[in-house]
């Protein structure tokens, strides 16, 4: 069983309701195996989950690292490398777009700042939300190694976005290009780049693999376009009714996060 966090299994307020922690420790004793999957890094995994809730693993940063929950030992991590990070860094620069660029894992809670030519409220409020790990980017001395990823923040414009993405793409054949919505503000469009092979799919398909399961033995729910790579790989897959509306289409319907979505959807495995 993989869910998303913000937005999904989380309340708007990052809480658990009751119903979602009641269902996560039936599924345990049940012996299915709870896998979150989400956008955040490991430490932003933590300010929002606490030790003692009853997950298996976390897919973190979109996939590019893997963790035991239960362990607590850090199992599968993917990079860019340093010839495409170099790349990616100089294009950004030039294009003097706001990005942020992240250490590779398991320390990509650190990373780099660039504030581009047009100022941007949401880089700004990203920044202050994450400043005490973030050191700004000397331009004629960038950073000489892996990252995990990079962030652009744009306004909301679908014609610029699918022009950063096919020019970034072409550039490093080795990268994807992720979408997600702000999860800070609306009208803001986040550009992710990873590499090729991270996805919460993949990093879903690796907790499988260590545990021989069978990927038709899968359900997923999430909420937003970052989750589809997992919702394409799970074989029964949801989203919320609180996903963006043009995208509700895509899976079956289950109610909002601040409706007890996951508890819904897994009540007919417990009974």
């Amino acid at each position: 069983m993989a869910t998303d966090l913000d937005g999904t299994f989380l309340r708007n307020d990052r809480s658990i309701s009751p119903a979602n922690l009641g269902a996560l420790e039936k599924l345990g004793e049940r012996q299915v195996i709870r896998v979150a999957a989400t956008g955040r890094n490991l430490k932003k995994v933590q300010d929002v989950i606490d030790p003692e809730i009853p997950f298996d693993y976390i897919v973190f940063s979109s996939g590019a690292g893997v963790f035991n929950w239960k362990m607590k030992e850090h199992i599968y991590s993917q990079n860019i490398t340093r010839e495409s990070a170099a790349k990616l860094l100089t294009y950004f620069v030039d294009k003097q777009l706001n990005f942020h660029a992240f250490y590779p894992v398991p320390d990509n809670h650190m990373h780099f700042y660039f504030r581009g030519a047009e100022p941007c409220e949401e880089f700004e409020r990203y920044f202050e939300f994450n400043k005490a790990h973030a050191t700004e980017l000397e331009v004629h001395t960038l950073p000489n190694g892996e990252l995990c990823q990079f962030l652009v923040i744009l306004k909301e414009d679908e014609a610029q976005f699918r022009n950063l993405k096919a020019s970034i793409e072409a550039l490093c054949p080795e990268i994807r290009v992720i979408r997600a919505s702000s999860p800070i503000t609306k009208g803001y469009i986040w550009l992710e780049v990873f590499h090729r092979k991270v996805s919460k799919g993949n990093g879903v398909l690796e907790v499988c693999r260590r545990h021989g399961i069978d990927p038709g033995q899968t359900l997923g729910v999430g909420n937003d376009y970052n989750d589809f790579d997992m919702l394409e790989m799970t074989q029964h897959s949801f989203l919320t009714a609180n996903s963006p509306e043009e995208i509700r289409s895509r899976y079956p319907l289950v109610p909002s996060n601040e409706e007890d979505a996951f508890a819904m959807l897994v009540q007919p495995l417990l009974e």
